[in-house]
């Protein structure tokens, strides 16, 4: 990762997607485990499994973003442990969230789950989405810049290349241009 403190960081896809969480409001594990989850409104787009999330819970204190936030009654266990994001915290996730994915094989992962985080938080994805279509372009410019001097299977696979960059490129201009059906990201 690159400028600013939180992208600098270092943090994973996972890391990441529970810091966004718990800036949304202060939460607890379990909530994040349920958010995450197959059915749950971010897990549908990217599951995190249980032991992945509360290791991120653990782990985002170490680097500031996040501090306990105190306990609320647990519904049949014990107190649960609250976390909330710290200013550092809020701000890395600002940064993130406005950051497109480097590379195509991240759309599927990275550009997504931003765009239904965005969507919970009821921001405009346009600016990454503007953002996202110019770094697939320079992808494609370059691999078609390339492939213009290869031959043999360099040019299959470089032609492979190209038009899943040129798949990502349509699903970035329809959802630019509004084509794409609109999506609610619904859950807790």
């Amino acid at each position: 990762m690159e400028d600013g403190a939180g992208l600098s960081a270092g943090l994973s896809l996972s890391e990441w997607i529970v810091l966004c969480l718990v800036a949304e409001s202060p939460t607890h594990g379990f909530a994040l485990v349920r958010l995450t989850s197959e059915a749950g409104a971010v897990g549908r787009v990217w599951r995190l499994p249980k032991p992945v999330v509360y290791r991120a819970v653990d782990r985002l204190p170490a680097r500031g973003f996040v501090v306990g936030a105190g306990t609320e009654p647990g519904d049949s266990g014990p107190p649960r442990a609250l976390v909330q994001a710290t200013p550092e915290g809020h701000a890395a996730v600002g940064e993130w969230l406005a950051r497109p994915a480097r590379h195509v094989r991240d759309v599927r992962s990275e550009l997504l789950v931003k765009l239904a985080l965005l969507e919970r938080r009821g921001a405009d994805p346009a600016p990454l989405l503007g953002e996202q279509r110019r770094v697939l372009d320079r992808i494609v410019d370059g691999l078609e810049k390339r492939r213009g001097s290869s031959d043999g299977f360099d040019t299959v696979l470089l032609t492979f290349r190209i038009e899943n960059a040129r798949a990502a490129l349509a699903f970035v201009d329809a959802t630019l241009g509004g084509r794409a059906p609109q999506y609610a990201v619904t859950g807790e």
